[in-house]
């Protein structure tokens, strides 16, 4: 993992104090922000206190799922490799180093998926990756460094750094919730493209991680359409 380092390491978790100048700063630059955050409360981005490698396996797992069948097989791989719920500190590389492949097959993962979790769990437990050096990154760093690991690209690494680092300005523009709220909410349904899509995001920095996880609740509680 070759990037420049910013010492000392991001703090990965967000305080209530801090999170309410986020909520206050995002309702000042934004009418529409102000309206989510009165609706749906607190952002819990900054509040997961799991371990990064159980974060970045479950982000593998869920890939390309819908939450349900996501939760169905994480539970089906965690027995599968003795990691149940009861464990506190969830998936651990030795877990996937020590498990018989067709054991994680037979739990409902994809080959593909079940050979990046054992790849990625050799490459932690041997110290080619660190998830201490991932922390002190900034945050294109940070994404090129998991970009680089087997099965990750650049939205799965966007999602781990919001949610397992709480890095708080990332706008991941390849989201379809995203980029759906953002159509519904300021252009009334209708397509925009990347640049106006961006150009609406530059009012929520330093803070569009936050006020993406609105527009994901904003997306969630709209009506079905069809």
């Amino acid at each position: 993992m070759s990037a420049t380092l910013s010492k000392p390491a991001r703090k990965s978790t967000i305080s209530a104090t801090e999170l309410a100048e986020i909520e206050r700063h995002l309702s000042r630059r934004c009418a529409v922000m102000k309206r989510l955050i009165k609706t749906h409360g607190s952002c819990t981005i900054g509040r997961s206190r799991r371990d990064p490698f159980h974060v970045l396996c479950t982000s593998i797992i869920s890939q390309q799922l819908s939450v349900k069948a996501a939760d169905t097989i994480q539970a089906r791989v965690a027995t599968a490799v003795l990691a149940g719920a009861a464990e506190k500190g969830g998936f651990m590389p030795a877990h996937f180093i020590e498990v018989e492949f067709d054991l994680l097959r037979s739990a409902g993962l994809s080959t593909a998926k079940a050979k990046w979790l054992i790849a990625i769990a050799q490459k932690v437990h041997s110290g080619e990756f660190s998830f201490e050096k991932l922390r002190k990154l900034d945050d294109e760093a940070a994404i090129e460094a998991l970009d680089a690991l087997p099965g990750i690209g650049r939205w799965t690494a966007e999602m781990y750094l919001m949610f397992a680092l709480a890095r708080r300005d990332l706008f991941a523009l390849d989201d379809v919730g995203l980029r759906n709220g953002v159509n519904r909410l300021f252009n009334d349904g209708a397509k925009l493209d990347d640049a106006a899509t961006l150009a609406i995001a530059e009012r929520w920095r330093p803070y569009r991680s936050i006020a993406s996880w609105y527009l994901w609740r904003a997306m969630e509680a709209a009506p079905k359409v069809g």
